[in-house]
């Protein structure tokens, strides 16, 4: 469907706005236009009032369109692109990787590609370089790679990173990467911080690091352009008996049953075609992983979280799991209902270091009536 050509209005202010960095080289006419007129047709299709913050993103944006042309002689930096929460870095992400006509083009998220690349290097690691061997199965001909959500709190995945992004950067590949945190503000915990600072310093030096400001959190406002995945979930309090039963959501004493997932045994509590159900004690405060998560996300597509309790009385390893979870279920698109004897607010009150996203995006569930 062709694209309507922005008004001029539209585009003299754009101009003002969109000058390039010291560090950005100025983008091919064609290629900047082509993905400026398309985010301003999916703007304006979704009713949605692009920021400032996202002018400028979708510049930088469009400068690594143009190095991704065929005729294209110049190379550019990789892009990390860091905000807070609900300032569009998903949505953006989603509509660049979808406007770049090529099929050399792979978006996934961290979670998932860090499986991936764990069991790849293990079933090769008898080659001399595991890890180039699974980035060439993973990978092949791949010239631009986005990774969405990207956060590190664990010191095995930080160490590997580090020889991972070389490793992008020799096979050419162009990373454009979302975050909630400037690379300084990566893997936090002053036990491990020190280490990760080679890292921190790759990013600077390999990549564009541009910060997506703004004072508005799009995921509150009611127009489709933000990324809504969890609107068709719900959020369950007090989670009385009348409330499931009008629900069609299990008894709170339902018996577990046993689930094998992977080399493991979970106890469910609900486990009917596409639904699976758990108690939060069960899948949180027992000593599960992204890739359980992942793994059962192959086989469920509607979850059930019953029992979430005042994360503040959790340990941080604890409310980490739930949040991990939460990550994955919304990357992957799964239908959410969480039961709680508390309100959202008073649940989530905690000190986790990623729980500002977590709220967010559990915001998003449709409160059910007490």
């Amino acid at each position: 469907m062709a694209v309507p050509p922005p008004k001029k209005s539209w585009l003299t202010r754009l101009g003002s706005v969109l000058r390039p960095t010291d560090s950005e080289t100025t983008v091919p006419d064609a290629a900047a236009q082509r993905l400026i007129q398309w985010f301003q047709a999916r703007a304006a299709q979704q009713g949605y009032t692009l920021s400032d913050g996202q002018h400028r993103a979708i510049h930088s944006l469009a400068q690594r369109v143009g190095a991704l042309q065929p005729s294209a002689t110049a190379t550019v930096d990789s892009l990390y692109l860091y905000g807070a929460v609900g300032r569009g870095k998903s949505w953006l992400l989603d509509g660049f990787f979808e406007a770049v006509e090529s099929t050399r083009k792979r978006r996934v998220h961290f979670h998932d590609f860090f499986q991936q690349l764990h069991e790849g290097m293990f079933r090769h690691q008898s080659a001399p370089d595991a890890m180039a061997v699974t980035l060439q199965a993973l990978l092949a001909d791949c010239q631009l790679l986005c990774f969405d959500e990207f956060h590190v709190h664990d010191i095995g995945d930080a160490m590997l990173i580090s020889r991972l992004f070389q490793a992008l950067f020799e096979r050419g590949i162009i990373l454009v990467i979302t975050s909630n945190y400037p690379p300084e503000g990566l893997l936090p915990n002053p036990l491990y911080h020190q280490r990760f600072l080679p890292v921190i310093h790759l990013i600077r030096d390999r990549m564009h690091v541009l910060e997506l400001d703004g004072d508005v959190d799009f995921r509150t406002q009611a127009h489709a352009g933000s990324q809504q995945r969890f609107t068709t979930g719900r959020y369950v309090w007090p989670g009385t008996a009348a409330q499931r039963e009008a629900l069609h959501l299990p008894s709170a004493e339902v018996p577990a049953v046993a689930l094998t997932v992977g080399k493991r045994q979970l106890q469910a509590r609900v486990v009917s075609e596409r639904t699976v159900g758990f108690h939060f004690t069960d899948l949180c405060e027992r000593p599960t992983a992204v890739m359980d998560y992942l793994a059962l996300c192959h086989s469920f597509d509607d979850w059930i979280i019953d029992g979430l309790p005042l994360l503040e009385e959790c340990s941080i390893a604890v409310q980490q799991r739930f949040i991990n979870l939460i990550d994955v279920l919304y990357d992957q698109d799964k239908r959410l209902s969480v039961i709680s004897l508390f309100p959202l607010q008073d649940a989530l009150t905690a000190q986790a270091v990623d729980l500002m996203r977590t709220r967010s995006r559990l915001g998003q569930l449709k409160p059910a009536p007490g």
